[in-house]
């Protein structure tokens, strides 16, 4: 039992420790910073059931979804489960999300998840030519992660996510390497459960490729020598996105009118204010999922808003489970984003 807490407590230093680098990147100076990380789809939260409680999941963490916001969270999955999630998100992008995890017994669970943008091709255009040059470019995102969850007792689990990042932009690209952390840990307060995370701490991404190369005079006061040297611009380096947050979350008793759970997150982003994530949810005779949760709270000039969502549970053959969850997001000024999820577990 000593053995075990002294693991716990390393483990929760060591995210402590984590989340102070991401505390003391956003500085004192109160400015957010935003707009100043690379790979900003990192930040565009997974899974319909989580979006729909406001994205205050890091200490439900309890489906496939849980490799983004909490990575010990899938330590309490058994069996196969798997998720897609497609994201409706403003501007006509889409991002799918798919996420699948397999029980390993008491050595814990593995899972694997993966990421990636739907975006259309656009027209290159130029100063003189503002009604495209005849060529199109591509944008594409992709992260891909191999995440473990281990119980290290009954009620304390961790997790961690390393991940390979790339993101390509017509003729240029970039690729990071990156680590998800997260601990959960149901207290001795019936139904009463805290989570902490940390995301996206890795390598800085650094764009190259033929969109930087221009042609260089490196003596344009003299003649006689190549004034069109090839050369390609030197690009800057940016940080990923880098979060934690921790949470908490309650499961009210409500008798046999249904289950009800209330969650809270507190987020402090690298690259924006600190926010606060609430929401809940509550299921009718465990088939009809109920929810409603409002997102990033108090965070300066915000364009998230409240988010709701339904989502409907079914066994169809056997232990073979099926779930289907949709969630709407107000972005204000940028309308909405939505989602649909479809779940396998057997």
């Amino acid at each position: 039992m000593r053995t075990s807490m002294k693991k716990i407590s390393l483990v929760v230093l060591a995210l402590i420790l984590l989340g102070d680098h991401s505390l003391l990147a956003q500085g004192s100076s109160g400015v957010s910073k935003r707009g100043t990380s690379a790979a900003p789809f990192l930040s565009i939260a997974q899974g319909a059931r989580a979006l729909g409680i406001g994205g205050a999941f890091v200490a439900i963490a309890d489906d496939p979804s849980a490799m983004y916001w909490n990575p010990s969270g899938i330590a309490d999955l058994q069996g196969f489960n798997l998720m897609v999630d497609h994201t409706y998100w403003f501007a006509d992008i889409q991002y799918n999300f798919v996420g699948a995890t397999i029980g390993l017994g008491s050595y814990g669970v593995l899972g694997i998840n993966l990421t990636a943008s739907d975006i259309d091709q656009m027209n290159v255009t130029t100063i003189d030519q503002q009604d495209g040059t005849g060529e199109v470019f591509t944008v594409s995102d992709l992260a891909v992660g191999l995440t473990y969850g281990l119980k290290l007792t009954d009620k304390f689990s961790i997790g961690f996510n390393p991940k390979f990042v790339y993101q390509k932009i017509w003729k240029m690209s970039a690729s990071a390497v990156a680590l998800d952390l997260g601990v959960k840990y149901a207290t001795p307060f019936e139904g009463v459960t805290l989570g902490m995370s940390i995301t996206n701490f890795g390598t800085k991404m650094q764009m190259a490729g033929n969109n930087a190369l221009v042609l260089y005079n490196s003596d344009p006061g003299n003649t006689g020598h190549n004034t069109r040297v090839p050369a390609h611009l030197a690009m800057e380096e940016w940080e990923l996105p880098l979060n934690f947050r921790v949470g908490i979350a309650y499961d009210v008793p409500v008798g046999a009118l249904g289950k009800m759970k209330l969650a809270l997150d507190a987020s402090h982003p690298s690259d924006n204010y600190e926010s606060i994530n609430v929401g809940g949810e509550y299921v009718f005779d465990d088939f009809v999922y109920v929810r409603g949760g409002m997102k990033s709270l108090f965070q300066k000039d915000t364009e998230e808003s409240f988010t709701a969502g339904l989502g409907i549970k079914q066994f169809v053959v056997g232990n073979l489970q099926f779930m289907v969850d949709y969630s709407y997001q107000d972005l204000k000024r940028l309308r909405n984003a939505q989602k649909i999820t479809l779940g396998i577990a057997f």
